[in-house]
């Protein structure tokens, strides 16, 4: 019998609600009625502390029970919010030679972690949907997305614009933006940068565009796509103008070409790039 593709579900950063695994392991059962497809949920993701799926330590915990676990084949973010950032460093100084054979996947703030991965050079990286997206306005289709991906490299998955033999690398722009001067910043050079956000003001966007298209190493990217940036809240008084003019306006200032918008975002029908050469 062959072995089931083994994705373990972990959270850095805020912690899952108890119905997800039910309605992910219902969605799994349904795709995959051979049962070549295998989701586990670490008890981690459903500690509590403050803000977070338990505290930094435990957090690091679920992450590397996971990582460094040879059964699994890849290890998805259960969800966004804010902390990946906060246990990011301790993950990574603790990954073992199991860490490197797996697929990380996640988007928003699992973007902290991705990044210290892909600089790192430790397993495959991917901007794709996250567990908790299955409770998104038909947040069935983005699981289905990811699970395809992960499971069979469904290249239907991936966002349309990829290109084969091209570098790519896509972020929640507040968090790259933060990340950046930190030991988790990876090299961007030659690659095409997808950026998105959620509930940010334009002024905001703005700020955090001149910060990137500002940093040496986002220079030397070969473009930017802008993905949605979606539930923006109204301004006042008003910024006068869309978030597309003003990643236009920065990347003219900066010399980084504008190449267009991408299919990602804080959606349902965010779609998977894997950092590097898909």
């Amino acid at each position: 019998m062959v072995r089931p593709v083994r994705i373990g579900v972990v959270a850095p950063a805020s912690r899952m609600d108890p119905d997800v695994p039910a309605e992910v392991e219902a969605l799994v059962r349904r795709l995959y009625p051979d049962g070549r497809v295998e989701v586990v949920f670490d008890p981690q993701c459903f500690l509590v502390h403050n803000h977070f799926a338990g505290d930094d330590a435990a957090r690091a915990e679920g992450f590397l029970r996971v990582a460094n676990d040879p059964s699994f084949d890849a290890l998805w973010f259960a969800r966004g919010g804010y902390g990946s950032n906060r246990p990011a460093e301790a993950i990574l100084a603790s990954l073992t030679e199991a860490a490197r054979a797996k697929t990380y996947m996640g988007y928003s703030d699992a973007g902290f972690v991705l990044a210290g991965l892909y600089k790192a050079g430790i397993g495959k990286q991917v901007h794709g949907p996250v567990a908790h997206d299955i409770r998104r306005a038909g947040g069935e289709a983005a699981s289905a997305r990811a699970l395809a991906w992960i499971a069979d490299g469904d290249r239907a998955s991936l966002e349309p614009s990829l290109e084969p033999g091209q570098k790519a690398a896509a972020f929640n722009m507040t968090v790259l933006s933060q990340l950046l001067g930190t030991p988790l910043q990876p090299d961007l050079s030659g690659h095409v940068l997808m950026l998105e956000d959620v509930g940010e003001y334009l002024y905001r966007i703005d700020r955090t565009l001149f910060h990137l298209t500002s940093n040496p190493g986002v220079r030397q990217v070969a473009g930017i796509r802008l993905g949605r940036c979606s539930d923006i809240p109204e301004n006042d008084p008003d910024f006068g103008m869309t978030a597309e003019a003003v990643c236009q306006e920065w990347c003219a200032r900066s010399g980084v070409p504008y190449l267009g918008r991408a299919d990602i975002g804080h959606d349902a029908d965010n779609k998977v790039v894997p950092f590097g050469v898909s």
